[in-house]
């Protein structure tokens, strides 16, 4: 699916109307039929419901007044509070506020502070709300009657349904401007939008319906909408093929340069991931204490024991390293190498030469910080897989600055040093040298424990050694990783306390439901 910017979603609209040939009005209407058949579905039957609708100035406004008179019809008790002047709404939401007028729809006009106590007794005495005060062309905090109303609404334990985007949400973002509607279903029109996907957004949105309103697919070509919502549909043509007379070396090799002392744990999980994910052989680079922990721990992998590393990597196993990329087709670098100079002096050296596609992670990564130089030099694909802590280091940022705005800076990253970067969290972003973004659709909070960014370095870097294509090991990595811990989530009944070889060992749970359901 395709993500829209609020300036691309204004611009979809107008082309819709201006070039082929659908009114506002039918649009509009659209847009209140969805909504009003959404909350059908999710929130019950209507008939018989006391519903408050908030209206606000703009198409957000008149889309409330639509729902309105559809709930009306419905036999729904319908009430409408009117948080802007009639006179300030024009076009079709004026069109659409006669409509209500004529149908003698009770309407509450709420234009300064002190209306707001009877605003806060109707909502008192609802089942559901509806919240038409602002859209995605919010860019100014929320103030006055407007917050007031948002508090209002959060106060109630009535259930809030968002028109398009919660109010106060910035569409671009994610983040809140000021107080902001937390919504339990926001309906969406014509595309998803970036602010309901990322950062605090989801904490705003609650369920997420997407309503199509008659935008047709040329529209957003044309307007060149290119950011992508990853679902089964999207990725699951890019499932590698397992022919019936295949043997093990038809699916690839990958060499693991991982673990130190103290992190072992992190090079088998690595490993457990890639196996998982249906890699033919996986061989892990040992240094000398770590060895008999892998031989032991994890029989389905190799181990290539290093003649100088002892509880470390170090520079001089080089050579080492490098013969043992004989038949490999794909490396991993990263998870629990520590932070010896040693080693960081042998992680550069192989990031710049080893000809073959590459997954870094973790201290990999960490060894990198400031390396732009070695950064710009790979021969080969390089797909970096930071979580938000570990971006913020290679950019020079504050976490707090990375999460704020995650896309741009994770693309900026990419194409500046044309690597593949995996930039984790709630609402994982794939960027691409090229300038492609994706944002993934599944996951959930119980991920935020150690070890589960090992089990998808190991992922990606299992799909990079069975020839599948670095964006599509990228994207299909972080969605089979996050359907994984659905899976287990939906099984405990929980959104935490799985672990992360669980994780791994669910890999084959998710690909097979991906390959069902798509």
């Amino acid at each position: 699916m395709k993500v829209a910017t609020a300036e691309q979603m204004r611009a979809c609209d107008e082309i819709t109307i201006s070039e082929w040939g659908v009114p506002g009005l039918v649009l509009m209407e659209n847009a209140g039929k969805g909504t009003v058949a959404a909350m059908d579905r999710f929130l019950g039957p209507l008939p018989g419901k006391k519903v408050v609708i908030l209206v606000g100035p703009g198409n957000n406004g008149g889309d409330g007044l639509v729902i309105a008179r559809l709930l009306v019809k419905l036999g729904a008790f319908a009430q409408v509070v009117m948080l802007v002047a009639h006179e300030r709404l024009q076009g079709d939401a004026a069109t659409n506020l006669n409509a209500a007028l004529q149908l003698n729809i009770p309407m509450y006009n709420c234009l300064v502070e002190q209306d707001l106590e009877h605003v806060e007794r109707l909502i008192g005495e609802s089942d559901l709300v509806v919240d038409a005060i602002f859209g995605t062309g919010l860019t100014r905090p929320v103030v006055g009657r407007f917050a007031a109303a948002i508090a209002c609404i959060n106060n109630h334990s009535a259930a809030v349904v968002a028109v398009d985007i919660p109010s106060g949400l910035n569409s671009d973002t994610g983040l809140p401007l000021g107080g902001c509607v937390r919504a339990d279903l926001t309906c969406t029109y014509g595309l998803l939008k970036v602010g309901q996907l990322v950062a605090s957004g989801k904490e705003y949105v609650g369920r997420l319906e997407l309503v199509d309103i008659g935008i047709p697919a040329q529209a957003a070509a044309q307007v060149g909408v290119e950011l992508e919502y990853l679902d089964g549909d999207r990725v699951k043509s890019w499932l590698p093929e397992r022919p019936l007379a295949a043997h093990k070396g038809t699916f690839g090799h990958l060499l693991v340069i991982a673990g130190s002392i103290g992190k072992s744990g992190a090079a088998m999980l690595c490993a457990q991931g890639a196996l998982r994910a249906g890699t033919g052989l996986v061989s892990l680079a040992a240094p000398q204490d770590l060895a008999r922990i892998f031989e032991s721990a994890l029989i389905e992998a190799m181990s290539i024991v290093l003649p100088c590393s002892r509880h470390c990597f170090v520079v001089e196993d080089y050579e080492a390293i490098m013969a043992a990329l004989s038949g490999k087709k794909a490396v991993v670098m990263g998870p629990g190498l520590g932070g010896e100079e040693s080693t960081a002096g042998l992680v550069e050296k192989i990031y710049q030469d080893i000809e073959l596609p590459m997954v870094v992670d973790a201290d990999g990564l960490n060894l990198l910080v400031g390396k732009t130089l070695v950064l710009e030099k790979a021969p080969a694909p390089r797909v970096l897989t930071p979580h938000p802590g570990e971006m913020a280091r290679l950019c020079g940022l504050t976490t707090s600055e990375v999460q704020q705005n995650r896309l741009k800076i994770a693309g900026d990253f990419a194409k500046r040093n044309r690597v593949y970067l995996v930039l984790k969290g709630a609402g994982t972003v794939v960027a691409a040298p090229d300038g492609r973004l994706a944002i993934n659709s599944t996951g959930n909070p119980g991920m935020a424990a150690g070890g589960m960014g090992d089990v998808l370095t190991g992922l990606i870097g299992g799909l990079l050694a069975q020839g599948v294509d670095p964006w599509q090991a990228a994207c299909l990595g972080v969605y089979v990783h996050g359907l994984a811990a659905d899976l287990l989530a939906k099984d405990n009944g929980l959104s935490f306390g799985y672990l992360a070889g669980e994780v791994a060992a669910a890999l084959p749970r998710a690909f097979r439901q991906l390959q069902v359901d798509g």
